[in-house]
């Protein structure tokens, strides 16, 4: 075969690519849809990060389903760790504004303090949703776990930070690349963090829970094909 026609072959690296980012588009539409309740964006999220690590370890099956899966199994701790996220977010936010605006003046440590509060907030939140997504635990553990992902891979959890502000970045400085934030600005970022924690979450997956989500994902895959041989 030449050159040319193993670059267009179907199991070829560019259709491989090809697909998958046709899968994370289609995937962050989903998501930002499954958003625009507001409560329901933990779930959403969480069903998110649940297809972006399946895409990332070539074991996608039928997105659409394995994303609602998710959604439904993860939906009341999702919404909880969500709303609890939203409101510590709310209390930080107020305390900014009445720093910023306030006629008190306010010792620096105070200042100092908040911005702590508000980094190990992103810091954790870069694996709440993730570690929701593939583990199961309280709400409790969830959110210790999260904070130990962050830590034991704090390099990496620095890069997810700047993968998730990227979007913002261009969204702001570079108005004329929207379409591009509204094809990938959700899934493009946790598909890129995902690459970052997979081995990280390799490390503490038995055996017999990696032989369930890869049975899960045979079966995901059988769905498929029988929906499109009948479709």
């Amino acid at each position: 075969m030449s050159v040319m026609g193993k670059l267009f072959d179907l199991d070829s690296p560019l259709f491989s690519g090809l697909n998958k980012l046709a899968d994370l588009i289609y995937l962050n539409i989903l998501t930002m849809i499954c958003c625009i309740p507001i409560i329901t964006i933990g779930a959403s999220m969480t069903a998110l990060n649940y297809v972006a690590l399946k895409i990332v370890r070539n074991e996608e099956g039928y997105i659409t389903r394995a994303f609602f899966k998710s959604f439904k199994q993860n939906f009341k701790q999702a919404t909880v760790i969500w709303l609890l996220l939203l409101v510590i977010a709310g209390v930080l936010a107020g305390d900014v504004f009445i720093f910023s605006y306030s006629t008190l003046t306010f010792p620096a440590w105070m200042r100092i303090a908040l911005a702590v509060v508000a980094f190990i907030l992103v810091f954790a939140m870069m694996h709440v949703f993730p570690v929701l997504a593939r583990f199961e635990n309280s709400i409790k553990q969830t959110l210790k776990n999260s904070l130990y992902m962050g830590i034991l891979s704090l390099p990496k959890t620095i890069l997810m930070m700047v993968c998730w502000a990227v979007p913002i970045v261009i969204t702001i400085f570079f108005f004329q690349a929207f379409p591009i934030v509204f094809a990938l600005g959700i899934s493009g970022p946790t598909f890129v963090c995902a690459l970052l924690y997979n081995k990280t979450f390799k490390r503490f997956e038995p055996e017999e829970n990696a032989d369930e989500w890869t049975l899960e994902t045979e079966e995901e895959m059988d769905h498929a094909d029988n929906t499109e041989s009948t479709g």
